[in-house]
């Protein structure tokens, strides 16, 4: 098995909106309930990336495919936000628990280390293990937890929220 981190490619799209559908179809991870298509995730998710910039993806490749990713992406529009970011991370299915997502974090934040990025926050839907351990591993500290925000798979969904500072 041949694993490569690099930037996010046009051509990733189709394999990543099928990975990111799954959770959206399947799972409470994320809070969006209707699938995307390749079109919809170029125009509302990829075109706001910028490689040099505080909204940054990275892709996990595996032989050759594109098996997951994390990025940055803003936090708020509000102008006073902008050195805040908000992460996110998603990998196949098939692929967790391979040290695949601590690989694409410790990418992800070498690369924000270039930036003015000040604050990173992540939300994590409960229960979901993995991710609170990832989170806490990189030195994300808890901030709270939003009860019952989102209405998916027929209940609701507590969201827990980190934070941590990139630079002083």
């Amino acid at each position: 098995m041949t694993t490569r981190l690099r930037g996010i490619e046009e051509g990733d799209l189709p394999e990543l909106t099928r990975i990111y559908n799954y959770y959206v179809a399947e799972t409470s991870i994320t809070f969006d309930i209707e699938p995307y298509s390749v079109e919809q995730r170029r125009n509302k998710w990829y075109d706001g990336f910028d490689p040099k910039g505080r909204h940054r993806c990275y892709v996990a490749e595996v032989d050759g495919q594109a098996v997951g990713w994390a990025c940055s992406l803003q936090f708020r529009p509000k102008a006073a936000y902008d050195s805040t970011i908000e992460t996110s991370i998603y990998l196949d299915p098939r692929m967790t628990g391979r040290g695949l997502g601590a690989q694409l974090y410790r990418k992800l934040f070498d690369g924000l280390a270039e930036t003015d990025v000040h604050m990173a926050v992540g939300g994590v839907t409960l229960p979901n293990p993995a991710s609170l351990a990832l989170h806490e591993r990189f030195g994300f500290r808890s901030v709270g937890v939003y009860r019952e925000v989102g209405w998916k798979q027929d209940r609701y969904w507590d969201v827990q929220w980190f934070e941590k500072r990139l630079r002083d």
